[in-house]
């Protein structure tokens, strides 16, 4: 997998997923492996890019916000949620942008 995501034309959506990590990350990389494994599983699902190091980046690209929706209620995701707020993330933030123009090289 690249590490700049390969997107279509916009518009398309982007899940911007800000965190700060606890101090007890045990599983934490297993699950984010199984969660990108689903994503991808997903309709509407178009790409991925992440990094970590005092912050936390991942931003998810997406066809519509139906799917976006979609992918928030799936179960496997849900408990990662949950997972998430209970264990992983000191603190965190999740926004949603609508992408109108892209460029680069």
């Amino acid at each position: 997998m690249s590490l700049i995501a390969e997107t279509p034309e916009p518009p398309y959506y982007a899940v911007i997923f800000t965190s700060l990590m606890s101090d007890d990350p045990e599983g934490y990389e297993a699950m984010a492996e199984r969660m990108l494994a689903l994503a991808k599983e997903r309709s509407g699902f178009l790409g991925l890019e992440s990094a970590r190091e005092a912050v936390g980046l991942t931003v998810s690209y997406w066809r519509d916000l139906e799917a976006i929706a979609s992918w928030k209620q799936d179960i496997d995701h849900r408990y990662a949620q949950r997972l998430g707020r209970e264990r992983w993330y000191a603190a965190y933030r999740t926004r949603i942008a609508r992408v109108e123009r892209e460029y680069g090289r």
